[in-house]
């Protein structure tokens, strides 16, 4: 079964975003970073796990590894945890200011 590319709605960043156009690689920079983020949280978080299962130890450390980055994405793509937004509202304010 094939996984559909899910996107939350662009959220407004603190009344930053209202200023004009925002280039939409930001976003897809800031998500980006995200997804990382939460896949070492999430590898840092099962690296006690052993045992059979997709996210146990063992024969499966390469596949889950790329488990664990792909649910980084799709956490990051719909929704995330706020990471995104925080470095889009670094970012815009960087380009205020540069």
């Amino acid at each position: 079964m094939l996984m559909q590319e899910t996107r939350a709605p662009t959220r407004e960043l603190g009344g930053v975003v209202g200023r004009g156009s925002v280039d939409p690689r930001l976003r897809e920079v800031a998500e980006e970073f995200e997804s990382v983020f939460l896949a070492q949280v999430l590898q840092t978080m099962n690296a006690g796990l052993g045992g059979p299962g997709p996210m146990g130890d063992g024969d499966n450390e390469a596949w889950a590894g790329m488990l664990q980055e792909e649910y980084g994405r799709l956490i990051s793509r719909s929704g995330g945890i706020g990471v995104a937004d925080a470095l889009m509202r670094e970012m815009l304010k960087m380009q205020e200011v540069g």
